[in-house]
């Protein structure tokens, strides 16, 4: 294989772009001992690569080593210890989340109305003033819409003498 198609492969190789295929024949091309210098590094890895994947785990005693290595010892104090941390972490998430809801949920909520005045009779008094304008702009409203209905009715007149003419 050339030089140049090799550069190309491997340029795609780092960029992650690379076939099945295409590894394939850099894997092949780099177990020749005749290599380049430039590629000595690279030519390195791939060997390393095919070096590993024909390694076996057959010792049967590793297992036990890695899983004593994992695993904690078993103790009475430990574990008490282990579980009691487990609940505090536990009832400690769980008192900063209902502590931050009640915050998102006081933030959310307008503040409490506050008497405005302290004698009844005038408060009496400015709250008939009130209704009193919102009851002066309903008739005004009731007015305007006595004349939409009025108009509703023309058209109606309009739209059935037009059918009737039709027919």
């Amino acid at each position: 294989m050339d030089s140049e198609k090799i550069d190309e492969l491997l340029n795609k190789y780092w960029n992650c772009e690379t076939s099945l295929e295409e590894e394939k024949q850099l894997q092949a091309y780099f177990r020749d001992a005749a290599v380049p210098d430039g590629l000595k590094e690279t030519a390195k890895l791939f060997r390393y690569f095919d070096e590993q994947k024909k390694k076996e785990l057959t010792d049967i005693s590793f297992d036990q080593t890695v899983k004593k290595k994992i695993s904690p010892p078993k103790g009475k104090m430990r574990s008490m210890f282990f579980n009691t941390m487990r609940i505090a972490a536990g009832i400690a998430v769980l008192i900063v989340a209902v502590w931050l809801v009640r915050l998102e949920v006081r933030k959310g909520t307008p503040p409490e109305m506050a008497d405005t005045y302290d004698d009844p009779n005038r408060a009496f008094e400015e709250t008939k003033k009130a209704l009193m304008m919102i009851s002066k702009s309903f008739n005004t409203a009731e007015a305007q819409a006595k004349k939409l209905n009025l108009f509703n009715e023309a058209q109606q007149n309009i739209q059935r003498q037009e059918t009737e003419a039709e027919l």
